[in-house]
C-alpha cells in the first residue's frame, strides 16, 4: 500500500505501456473488478439455479422490498438500479410475466406506473436472500481476516458513496 500512496504523493506519471501495467493504482482497481465480477458470476449463477430469477431481477426485488406499498415509479427503480428506462422496462415486462411484480396506476399521476411485489415476488425475494447470504458469507466475508470484515465493508460503502456522489443524475 505504501506504493499506492507514494505514487500518488510523487504525482509519478505513466509514459510507457509497462508502467500503466504495473502501476499499483491501476492493479488495485483491476483487482476490485475481478473480484467484483467472479463474485457477482458466482452468487449471481447461484441464485439463479436455485431461486430461477436473475441477479438484476433478485436486485429490482430488494429495491421494491425496501419501498414497501405503494411502490415504485420506474423512472425510481431505474435510479435505483442505474438502467435506461428502457432496460428497466424490459426487465419489469419479463418480471411481470413471471408473476413476481405488477404494476398499478399512481393515485395522482395517471402518466405513472406503480412496480410492488406480488406474494410471489415477496417468497422469490426471501428465498433469494437466504441463498445470498449464506453465498455472500462463504465467498465474499469468510475469506477475509474476521478482524477485518467490518472494516473492509464500510471502506466499501466509503467508495460507493463517493462515487456516487460523482455521478450525473440520471433523468
Amino acid at each position: 500500500m505504501a506504493e499506492l500512496a507514494d505514487a500518488a504523493a510523487d504525482g509519478r506519471e505513466i509514459t510507457t505501456a509497462a508502467q500503466a501495467a504495473g502501476d499499483g493504482r491501476v492493479l488495485a482497481f483491476g483487482q476490485l473488478l475481478g473480484a467484483a465480477g467472479r463474485l457477482e458470476l458466482i452468487l449471481g449463477r447461484a441464485i439463479e439455479e436455485e431461486c430461477g430469477i436473475s441477479h438484476s431481477m433478485f436486485e429490482v426485488l430488494l429495491v421494491l422490498g425496501r419501498a414497501g406499498e405503494p411502490g415504485l415509479p420506474m423512472r425510481e427503480i431505474g435510479r435505483e438500479r442505474v438502467l435506461t428506462t428502457g432496460g428497466v422496462t424490459r426487465l419489469v415486462d419479463r418480471m411481470e410475466a413471471a408473476g413476481l411484480v405488477r404494476r398499478t396506476q399512481h393515485p395522482q399521476d395517471r402518466r405513472v406506473q406503480l412496480v410492488t411485489l406480488t406474494e410471489l415476488g415477496g417468497q422469490t425475494c426471501v428465498r433469494a436472500a437466504r441463498v445470498h447470504a449464506d453465498n455472500v458469507q462463504r465467498y465474499f466475508l469468510d475469506p477475509l481476516p474476521a478482524g477485518e470484515r467490518e472494516r473492509f465493508v464500510a471502506n466499501l460503502r466509503m467508495l460507493s458513496l463517493s462515487a456516487g456522489r460523482s455521478l450525473p443524475r440520471l433523468r
